[in-house]
């Protein structure tokens, strides 16, 4: 064998796709050659003669007298006299350098006569080549060089990004040969994987579904509240079924033209047809299927139901068999219209919830995966101390307690790191520069212990996980935050109403020390106040009766402070009924509170003084603190009575914190 042979063959390397002949990958000279242009442009139609100087028509006929100008240049706008008696020129649109004097005509009959007396030669300056060039050369190179780059600009882009792709959809395809997203990488929500199995088991092998007659969904809708993983999901599906994905948002189909949508529809389901089996995922898909309004269309925006009546026509033309499935997903399923989720279009609804425990220590073992954790992280007990968190919640938690075992020159991460990452999650960043004053620092400290005292000493509450009077987050200067030892799904009245104890504790301990209360209770109040408001406006718990007196339809987003906004359906003495019971709610607990709190008033500044000091007290040594005064005083300890938690969140109370989730 020869040498030549006996070397291995190089693999050639990809060839770059060629660019059109009007394409430079340096468009600096294209912005070069413009620029002289419109320099040019500017130039010559502003002063044509360079080298001339402009003077009056008098002092131009006196040179003529004197015999400084021996050759005049006539034109409808300039006169122009030369020095010499014969002048080359080059170029018939630029002067030569002999030209010297430039003045503006006026109507003057003898100015042929003074020249002939003083033997000035003179003719007509021929204007049509140079017309020809300014204005129709020149204009059309910058116009070519114009339509240069912008040909460049499309051809960079790809196919359908040019002037005149506004009906080509905007979809992003993930080949099926790409990074695939599968199973193994979506936790939590096992019951909507079960729910998507046949999905892939379809794509997969088809005939054994269209053997017995069987046919698959056209529409899957994923439904819940953000963060929990639904585009997630819709990825891993594609990923198990090894099939072409096409994501897009829904707010991409609109635009300002009437039609464009529904043309970006139907290229969206032409283009899915030819790569057939594959799936179509449309995140936020109430940003289209909105419920369609029933005045007139001129009332309302008309592109967008174009839009939706596209896409409702486009399901319904193809058949199933054909391989192409549409998921969608949305945290608004109340407001899309009801002719989209019919059976034949998004007939199955898969909702994906925040997860329980087992599925948030899921969760918390697939994000860290790449991080070093230390031995005595226990993934179990960062999932119980997140309750309500949903995927991306979490998610946040492992890379800021990553980040914050960097910043403490840590090389494994720890439980205290999950532990204040949680904090940070939760109640916000810690700020460390912002100092309080003394009276400052006493008023968060009672305040916050009024909070701890009352959930400890309340039936139906949650037991107190930790109490800060750190500043974090905007204007929080301190938080008492309770935890449930389960997740739950449904709240008592008696539940409800020990939540509203909870947040009046800080304001009643203010009142009862210092006989002055502060600001620092607003968002408290507001709290306890849109709880009361729930009880009687929508849960029927009061003497208003069995009766719903709000029409929100909200299902996994609520109102940005949580109240209700819905117009009133109700007259006004029912108004002012609900308006007692109201008052009646946040009064009787006011009392409670204020009872309870006067009765350990000397625990209340005892266990206030050591918080001051401390500026954090966990639950457990909240609980050791007050058996050890117990038994410093000589008083029984009043037993614990504790229902069983009222939430599935972390309860937070204190100083414009943010707010809760019921």
């Amino acid at each position: 064998m020869s040498e030549n042979n006996s070397k291995a063959p190089k693999k050639d390397k990809p060839a770059r796709p060629k660019l059109p002949p009007w394409s430079s990958r340096n468009g600096l000279w294209s912005w070069i050659l413009f620029g002289v242009g419109l320099i040019l442009l500017v130039s010559v139609y502003s002063k044509p003669d360079f080298a001339a100087k402009e003077i009056p028509y008098s002092d131009f006929r006196a040179k003529i007298k004197n015999g400084e100008i021996k050759r005049v240049l006539l034109s409808p706008a300039l006169v122009k006299g030369f020095s010499a008696e014969a002048t080359t020129r080059s170029n018939p649109w630029v002067q030569a350098p002999s030209a010297l004097f430039v003045s503006i005509p006026v109507e003057d009959p003898k100015l042929i006569e003074l020249m002939e007396s003083h033997g000035v030669r003179y003719e007509q300056e021929n204007l049509a080549v140079k017309n020809v060039f300014l204005h129709w050369v020149l204009p059309f190179l910058v116009l070519l060089i114009l339509w240069r780059m912008v040909f460049a600009r499309a051809f960079k882009m790809g196919p359908g990004a040019g002037l005149m792709s506004f009906g080509k959809n905007r979809a992003k395809l993930v080949p099926e040969d790409s990074k695939k997203v599968l199973f193994d990488d979506v936790a939590g929500c096992d019951e909507a994987k079960d729910e998507l199995a046949e999905i892939i088991d379809f794509l997969k092998t088809p005939q054994k579904f269209r053997s017995i007659g069987g046919k698959i969904p056209k529409g899957i809708l994923l439904v819940g509240p953000p963060g929990t993983g639904k585009t997630l999901l819709a990825k891993a599906v594609a990923g198990e079924a090894a099939v072409p994905f096409f994501s897009l948002s829904g707010s991409e189909f609109v635009e300002m033209f009437v039609g464009v949508g529904a043309a970006r529809v139907r290229d969206l389901f032409g283009q899915a047809i030819e790569k057939s089996p594959c799936i179509i995922f449309i995140d936020e898909l109430d940003a289209i299927g909105k419920v369609r309004s029933s005045v007139s269309p001129m009332g309302g925006h008309d592109e967008r139901e174009q839009t939706l009546n596209q896409l409702l026509v486009e399901m319904d033309g193809f058949d199933s068999r054909t391989g192409v499935i549409i998921m969608a997903a949305t945290n608004r399923p109340e407001t899309l219209d009801p002719a989209l989720t019919r059976a034949g279009r998004f007939d199955r609804q898969v909702v994906v919830d925040r997860p329980d425990i087992k599925g948030r220590e899921a969760i918390l073992a697939i994000h860290s995966r790449n991080v070093k954790l230390a031995a005595d992280v226990d993934l179990k007990v960062v999932a119980a101390r997140t309750p309500g968190f949903v995927g991306a919640d979490l998610a946040n938690v492992v890379n800021e307690a990553a980040l914050l075992a960097v910043r403490k020159d840590k090389t494994t991460v720890d439980l205290s790191d999950f532990e204040d990452a949680v904090d940070r999650v939760v109640a916000g960043l810690q700020k460390k520069t912002r100092v309080m004053s003394v009276i400052e620092k006493k008023i968060v400290a009672y305040h916050e212990m009024g909070h701890a005292l009352v959930a400890s000493f309340t039936e139906g509450t949650d037991p107190v996980h930790k109490v800060s009077v750190i500043p974090r987050g905007f204007g929080a200067l301190g938080f008492t935050m309770t935890l449930p030892k389960e997740d739950r799904y449904l709240l008592t009245r008696s539940e409800l109403l020990a939540r509203i104890d909870i947040l009046y504790g800080g304001r009643v301990a203010e009142e009862l020390i210092f006989n002055e209360i502060s600001t620092g209770a607003q968002d408290d109040i507001q709290k306890a106040t849109d709880i009361a408001k729930r009880m009687v406006m929508e849960y029927g718990m009061s003497d208003c009766g069995q009766r719903s007196f709000s029409t929100e339809r909200a299902t996994f987003i609520q109102s940005p402070n949580g109240s209700l906004s819905a117009a009133r359906e109700y007259s006004e003495s029912v108004a002012e009924q609900i308006d007692r019971e109201i008052s009646t709610i946040l009064s009787s607990a006011y009392q409670r509170v204020k009872t309870l709190l006067s009765s350990k008033s000397e625990l209340l500044e005892h266990l206030s003084k050591i918080l001051m000091e401390k500026e954090v007290i966990e639950g457990k040594e909240l609980s050791h603190l007050m058996a050890e005064y117990s038994q410093e005083t000589s008083v029984e300890p009043e037993p614990e009575t504790r229902m069983i938690p009222s939430s599935s969140a972390p309860e937070v109370s204190g100083f414009n914190e943010r707010p809760a989730e019921l």
